[in-house]
């Protein structure tokens, strides 16, 4: 019997013997000694898991208590859902940072802790090169139990009947790392109903998954533009920066000058892949304290704001692509349905990256906190909003429900990584599932506007004469 359907099984036990047992309080992540004490700073190197910690006692654990539609007779009747890939191994540009970080340890770090002896006596730095972000084994099961998860969330939708009915959509980014989560997710469905007979296809669509590479004015005025990430440069020549560096270095007792921000990212990186990956609570977790993690969860916040979020609009405008074919999706679906039609795609999986995904939220309004994150306002935004802990974990997941709930009347809810949210500036009693209607008007202005093509497009400058 495949592992994933004797899960799904013992799942379903348990949901008959009591719903509380799947969400088990006994397990505090503060108190397992195998999850990092600074897990939950990790930004997009976090476990999903850290994001739900239920999960951590029963990984296909759901609470459908959260799909509380305002009348029994609604129905869902499609569902978007936007992936990031799972679990992956670092980058090459990071793993050249750790290996000059493991070579420094190596050589000059002199002090008698006993975590520092296990890194230079048994630790061996197993990262190369060629790994540069390809999925790993945990980033297989991220998808495989996602996968399981909804099928358990929306019954109605994620069926073996609309699977073998091909009007379940698969579409991916060309990265390693999201085709392999693709064929993932397809396999925890394959797996929990035990098809054999038949494989799906998906499609490979960079231009609405990789949106960000297409963007001309984005590629030019933020990626490839060294000033659009000052905040950050400055952050990290910062008080609050050098203060983490200066702090790693005493626990290695080797000279401040050798550890720079550099060093610094690629310990913190080090803490967090040994622990994504590997499910470690590695020697290299003992470089920071819980105020050294917010420093570095900061940094990394900065980061994704100024160059995917809030801190230039073309940003948010790179994804308006996808945020037509959202809409699209949804008013297809809706359409059918007045019409008294089946739904011809009753779900559409969408497997991209946290780049994908964080425009698309920024564009629709979430997360925005009342100042902008800036190199000098570390301290008064403790409580900010924005966090990409929280937001962008390893299959991190916006997914839009559509319900009719008769006469017309179609609902829309928003959930966040398997949790409701509010669409921001909707406010009325059903601001949790409001009426299609209400989010159409709501972001009328994008819907009528927001083109991709004149929003990326550079305007040139008016020759001379």
């Amino acid at each position: 019997m495949p592992t994933i359907l004797l899960r799904i099984i013992i799942a379903h036990l348990t949901t008959i013997i009591g719903f509380s047992c799947c969400f088990r309080h006994d397990v505090s992540p503060e108190d397992n000694p195998d999850i990092p004490a600074i897990a939950k700073y990790f930004s997009t190197k976090g476990r999903y898991e850290e994001v739900n910690p239920y999960l951590i006692g029963d990984i296909l654990a759901v609470n459908r208590s959260i799909l509380q539609p305002p009348s029994a007779q609604c129905r869902q009747i499609h569902l978007s859902a936007i992936i990031r890939h799972g679990t992956r191994y670092p980058t090459t540009k990071n793993v050249k940072k750790m290996q000059k970080l493991y070579e420094l340890v190596k050589g000059s770090a002199s002090s008698e802790e006993s975590w520092l002896r296990e890194i230079q006596s048994q630790w061996t730095m197993w990262y190369t090169e060629d790994m540069d972000g390809r999925l790993v084994q945990k980033g297989v099961d991220d998808h495989k139990h996602l996968a399981v998860r909804l099928s358990k969330l929306f019954p109605s939708l994620i069926s073996e009947e609309n699977l073998r009915g091909e009007v379940i959509k698969f579409i991916t980014s060309s990265k390693h790392r999201c085709v392999n989560s693709t064929l993932s997710f397809k396999a925890g469905l394959t797996e929990l109903w035990a098809i054999k007979d038949k494989e799906f296809d998906h499609a490979v669509n960079d231009a609405l998954m990789r949106f960000f590479d297409k963007c001309t004015k984005f590629v030019q005025e933020v990626d490839n533009n060294p000033s659009a990430l000052s905040e950050v440069d400055k952050f990290k020549q910062g008080p609050e920066m050098i203060r983490v560096q200066e702090k790693i270095a005493d626990r290695l007792k080797v000279p401040y000058k050798n550890i720079t921000d550099d060093m610094a990212e690629a310990a913190f990186y080090l803490c967090a892949y040994e622990f994504a990956i590997k499910t470690v609570n590695s020697p290299w977790c003992r470089l920071f304290d819980e105020v050294d993690a917010q420093v570095m969860e900061y940094a990394n916040d900065l980061k994704q704001f100024w160059k995917r979020s809030y801190g230039y609009d073309i940003n948010s405008k790179s994804s308006c692509i996808l945020f037509h074919d959202v809409f699209s999706r949804l008013d297809k679906a809706a359409n059918e349905i007045q019409s008294g039609q089946q739904v011809s795609e009753a779900v559409t999986v969408q497997i991209g990256h946290a780049e994908t995904i964080l425009p698309l939220l920024t564009l629709l309004g979430f997360f925005k906190d009342s100042d902008a994150l800036t190199s000098t306002n570390y301290a008064t935004q403790t409580e900010r909003s924005f966090r990409t802990s929280h937001m962008l974990p390893y299959a991190a997941n916006l997914l839009l429900v559509l319900y009719d709930c008769g006469g017309g009347n179609l609902r829309l809810q928003p959930l966040l990584n398997e949790k409701p949210v509010t669409f921001p500036g909707l406010t009325n009693q059903q601001a949790s599932m409001p009426l299609y209607r209400d989010v159409k008007e709501h972001y009328k202005e994008l819907l009528n506007g927001c083109d991709f093509e004149t929003e990326c497009q550079l305007f040139k400058q008016p020759t001379q004469v």
